[in-house]
């Protein structure tokens, strides 16, 4: 490829959002260059399928290197990142630090995500309206109502209509039958609706049949591990390889996007970026520009796109390029269960992610102290063990042979862990900035990020903390005795905002179809885009938002207004 080629579309990234956009882009005939910053990746003969923790070494433990196990699919990736470093405010407390996990892969997070894929509701677009907090989105539920039909159908999601108030039921037809609940999920599904929870059927990306050429799911391996049978959703099964298929798409693996080219007129030229092997700078032209690095890496990617037009970066001339930044409140609880000691052996094979899941169930309720709500996701059962099974036994019992193998099976399945995901409210003193001394290797400045909860978030953590431990008393279990403690930010990886779509330049940075309300040829097309960070995850709404935006490109370029 040399330098001086012109693209239609340059995408920067290739995971949730890039994946779709490329996808979309090039089944419509464009040509698309693609840039991703990590290294070529393909599940179909990377991914470790039906190896067990026992010959890994060090029995799968957490390493430095491997953060999430050895055979989780993060390649090149994690927390820290050889020559790419970033910072948190001097002033910041520990607790308060940001977690910025980035993938270094083709793919992005798309190969080693949960897989539990959500539809925002009609509140959750809404929500100042509502309570007069946050923001609100410049779009409906209805505007992205389609193009969340559109990707179900396209990746796969399993679900059932159940009527829940916020939580919209897909079309009859576009969701995938659920796997029935398991013994630890019946238990758990009569406590919860004894506290008056409704449970839902878990809404996965995960196929539990055959779709689109892809077969259904082996019940065989974590998903974090990846998938060679394409059965779950991977940007790189499921989007890449067809928009390759289309002879439109260019990939570019290694190639970090430092910043955003423009001419006099503001107009957006193409990128610059560094090749990760060689070092070198290389010039990259385009049409169009659609920043879907990831919410953090598009917004340094602006903050960096300095110029004479644009001295503060581009979409920056309202100051709000990095600012209210939002993750989930991620708060965890276990508690031993012994009502589920000596059960018969069960076939607790499944999808991945639970079978079930309990939606937020107390909107418009008083006197909560808070005014958003979270979600929650159990896991138990009795999957493939792991090292964790020798703490079982405390060590001081001295338990050993026939007695210690008896009561490791005794309570083999009989932990439970509550995860509650909840929204955090944007706040002014949550934002990231370039670092005024720290550069990368190769002089790029990196991101500096300073963090505050606000007090909505925290009495939301501590009434998880209620609810779990009142679910577990009711199974017979013992509260956790963990001490309260609120998450790392960034601990949930769904991090967003930073560039959000608005009503006009003054409240944002993008319109209402992702497009830059200052370089008109640049679209934040990623969780960048975000008003609000709702309790249902991202990654669903990226890919219906990155899909209805690259129809916007199309039209416009169509139209010759691009």
């Amino acid at each position: 490829m040399s330098d001086a080629t012109r693209f239609d579309v340059i995408v920067v990234g290739s995971g949730a959002a890039g994946g779709m956009a490329a996808h979309e882009l090039c089944k419509k005939g464009l040509r698309v260059l693609m840039l991703e910053a990590g290294r070529d990746y393909d599940p179909g003969t990377e991914t470790p399928m039906f190896q067990t923790q026992e010959i890994a070494p060090l029995r799968s433990v957490l390493t430095p290197d491997k953060p999430n196990g050895f055979y989780d699919a993060t390649i090149d990736g994690g927390p820290e990142i050889d020559g790419e470093p970033y910072t948190n405010a001097p002033e910041t407390d520990k607790d308060l630090e940001f977690y910025w996990w980035r993938p270094r892969m083709l793919g992005g997070r798309t190969n080693h995500w949960g897989r539990i894929a959500l539809r925002y509701g009609p509140y959750d677009f809404k929500p100042k309206t509502r309570d007069g907090l946050g923001f609100d989105w410049p779009i409906e539920y209805t505007d992205l109502a389609p193009w969340y039909d559109h990707v179900e159908r396209l990746i796969g999601v399993t679900g059932l209509p159940h009527g829940i108030e916020n939580v919209p039921d897909s079309p009859p037809g576009v969701h995938l039958q659920p796997p029935p609940p398991r013994v630890h999920e019946i238990a758990l599904t009569r406590a919860f609706e004894r506290v008056g929870m409704k449970v839902a059927a878990i809404r996965s990306a995960v196929l539990t049949r055959p779709l689109n050429g892809r077969a259904a799911c082996l019940y065989a391996t974590p998903c974090t591990r990846g998938c060679s049978s394409r059965s779950n959703f991977q940007s790189t099964t499921v989007l890449i390889p067809p928009a390759r298929a289309t002879g439109n798409l260019t990939v570019v693996c290694n190639a970090v996007v430092s910043r955003i080219d423009v001419d006099e007129t503001g107009r957006a030229t193409g990128v610059r970026y560094n090749d990760r092997l060689t070092g070198m700078e290389h010039p990259v032209r385009g049409r169009v520009v659609v920043l879907a690095a990831g919410t953090l890496a598009s917004v340094r990617i602006l903050l960096n796109s300095r110029s004479d037009v644009f001295p503060n970066g581009i979409g920056n001339g309202s100051g709000l390029v990095g600012k209210y930044l939002m993750d989930s409140v991620e708060f965890n609880r276990d508690s031993r269960i012994p009502m589920l000691e000596n059960i018969p052996p069960q076939n607790d094979d499944g999808i991945f992610t639970p079978h079930i899941y309990v939606p937020w169930w107390l909107h418009s309720s008083p006197g909560l102290g808070f005014p958003r709500g979270y979600r929650i996701e159990p896991r138990g059962g009795r999957r493939m063990p792991t090292m964790s099974v020798g703490g079982y036994v405390p060590a001081a019992s001295k338990t050993y042979g026939d007695a210690l193998r008896t009561e490791v099976r005794k309570k083999y399945g009989t932990f439970i862990t509550l995860i509650g995901e909840g929204e955090m409210i944007p706040n002014e003193d949550s934002f990231c900035d370039l670092d005024p001394k720290v550069r990368d290797k190769w002089g790029v400045p990196v991101l500096r990020f300073h963090w505050k909860w606000g007090e909505s978030e925290i009495q939301l953590a501590k009434h998880m903390q209620v609810t779990f431990d009142k679910v577990f008393t009711l199974l017979g279990g013992a509260p956790d005795p963990a001490p309260f403690r609120m998450p790392r930010p960034g601990g949930a990886v769904h991090e967003v905002g930073g560039a959000r779509m608005g009503t006009s330049p003054e409240n944002s940075v993008v319109d209402s179809y992702n497009q830059c309300w200052e370089a008109r040829n640049v679209f934040v097309l990623d969780g960048a885009s975000f008003v609000s960070c709702p309790d249902k995850g991202p990654t669903l709404t990226i890919m219906a938002i990155a899909a209805r935006g690259s129809a916007r490109i199309f039209d416009l370029m169509k139209e010759g207004a691009l």
